[in-house]
């Protein structure tokens, strides 16, 4: 099924598109580029060029990495933490009080359903309040030495630095909270650089940022290329730390550059996220979730459940009932009525999501797909689902990051947990069935930083995120995420 556009939405999302304010945002202002080189920003429904925006190279890395360095070294570290947690807290109210503006344009901007965009806005709202309860509360302990005769000992967290942050395109506006609300709450400043594919809402953030009176230099938005402003971002002398969210490839460059330079670093990284069917599993609710696992943002999420293992004992009916639905699912631009699917995000990433699909095709693989709009100049791909494949093809151990599903039949509950854990990734993982006792072993011997049961892609602030392996290193959210963005100095005083 396909969705037309509503007018009404999609006019007001242009003409918010137009109203932004497209420079960089460095030092409390929005400037020019050094190089006056541009980003054109598209609509992934239409293809059509939707804003321009200012292009950060090299020269405006520099200058925003001093500004943020000379905010750290003044204004922001003068600030208490409860002077802190109040800035966060006002930024998310303004957020609040724009978040439908944000979700149109974020609809816009990535094509994923309004919904979705919706969704998104509200998380990120959340996330600002959770850190902003942190911001007062960040502290060390005392320590008897257990050795040291007349010692006593204390710790204290510091904040790091100044924080280079690089978030993906996938969820824009999200994933910029989860960066920069644990970084500023613990004192730390910023510098962030948005997807040159998905800018617009990182740049409205700016301005409330700005409205909220944040000291000059404590949070810069600087939209470029991942060549010009992400590498220069990463091996910039002046940054303390670096946290990425994107693709293996570009997270091992960041991670040789910041050995190099001796720079903190954390990583959130890809994954080929499986979700088990038990033999004792509601069909119909794990149909639902397994749709919902892979088919939730077009696919295009790191934990996405892009590999189905389901017993054989319900193989056949669940593979059914997955086809029907994928020929149901409504797809078409993220500003329509009704859309459960977007478009992808470019031209670039739908061909290579169909070059996955083909070669199983062409190596004996059963592809089932629903439907796409066939007047439009969007990106669009249908939801997909190939069968017959071995457990080692590409299809089934690569990341597609698109609509495609992965089915494999199992008969032993000890091959589903190695076969699941056979992968390079160890992001995420789903579990449907209704024996607690077999659910609990097996999540126990999943290798995942996430295990969701009986329901997918269930994220809140309080928990932590990350992956095992080439998913990433360290954990967002939850405390877990504060001690990304703190030192710990030991302090041993003699008593006499």
């Amino acid at each position: 099924m396909t969705a037309q556009l509503d007018a009404p939405d999609l006019q007001r999302a242009l003409a918010l598109a137009t109203v932004i304010d497209t420079r960089l945002y460095i030092g409390g202002r929005y400037v020019a580029p050094a190089r006056s080189e541009t980003i054109e920003v598209l609509d992934p429904a239409t293809a059509s060029v939707i804003a321009t925006v200012s292009a950060a190279t090299a020269p405006d890395i520099d200058a925003a990495v001093h500004a943020a360095r000379e905010a750290f070294r003044g204004p922001w570290s003068r600030l208490t933490p409860s002077a802190r947690a109040t800035l966060l807290r006002r930024l998310a109210d303004r957020l609040e009080a724009a978040a439908e503006d944000f979700a149109l344009v974020e609809s816009l901007d990535n094509g994923k359903p309004l919904a979705l965009a919706r969704g998104d806005i509200a998380a990120s709202i959340e996330v600002f309040r959770y850190y902003a309860g942190w911001a007062d509360k960040i502290d060390g302990r005392s320590v008897t030495p257990s050795t040291m005769t007349g010692w006593q000992g204390y710790t204290r967290k510091k904040p790091i630095g100044v924080v280079g942050q690089i978030i993906p395109w996938n969820f824009p506006l999200n994933m910029a909270s989860w960066k920069l609300a644990p970084a500023l709450a613990t004192g730390n400043t910023v510098v962030l650089k948005p997807s040159e594919l998905t800018p617009l809402t990182a740049l409205m953030l700016a301005g409330l940022v700005d409205e909220c009176g944040f000291p000059p230099g404590v949070v810069n938005i600087v939209p470029g290329y991942g060549a010009g402003a992400g590498a220069a971002l990463a091996q910039h002398p002046g940054v303390d730390k670096i946290a990425f969210t994107g693709s293996v490839e570009t997270g091992r460059s960041i991670g040789h550059a910041a050995v190099d330079s001796m720079k903190r670093v954390s990583l959130e990284l890809g994954g080929k996220s499986p979700t088990i069917v038990l033999p004792d599993a509601d069909v119909e609710s794990a149909i639902a979730g397994v749709c919902h696992a892979i088919f939730t943002n077009q696919g295009e999420v790191c934990t996405a459940g892009s590999r189905a293992f389901v017993h054989e004992k319900l193989y056949d009916r669940v593979l059914a009932g997955i086809i029907a639905r994928i020929e149901s699912i409504t797809v078409g631009g993220g500003l329509a009525p009704g859309t459960e699917m977007g478009p992808l995000i470019s031209a670039a990433q739908r061909d290579k999501v169909d070059g996955f699909v083909e070669r199983a095709r062409t190596g004996g693989a059963t592809v089932y797909s629903g439907a796409t709009p066939s007047d439009s100049a969007g990106f669009f791909y249908p939801p997909t689902v190939v069968a017959d494949v071995a457990r080692t093809s590409e299809i089934a151990t690569q990341e597609v990051f698109g609509p495609v599903l992965v089915v494999h039949r199992y008969t032993d509950a000890d091959d589903v947990a190695a076969w699941a854990n056979d992968s390079e990734f160890g992001l995420a993982a789903g579990i449907f069935g209704r024996d607690i006792s077999a659910i609990m072993t097996l999540a126990d011997r999943l290798d995942a930083g996430s295990v969701w049961v009986n329901g997918y892609h269930g994220v809140d602030p309080t928990m932590p995120f990350g992956g095992f392996k080439s998913s990433g290193w360290g954990r967002e959210l939850g405390p877990d995420a504060l001690d990304l963005y703190t030192e710990t100095t030991a302090v041993n005083v003699c008593l006499g």
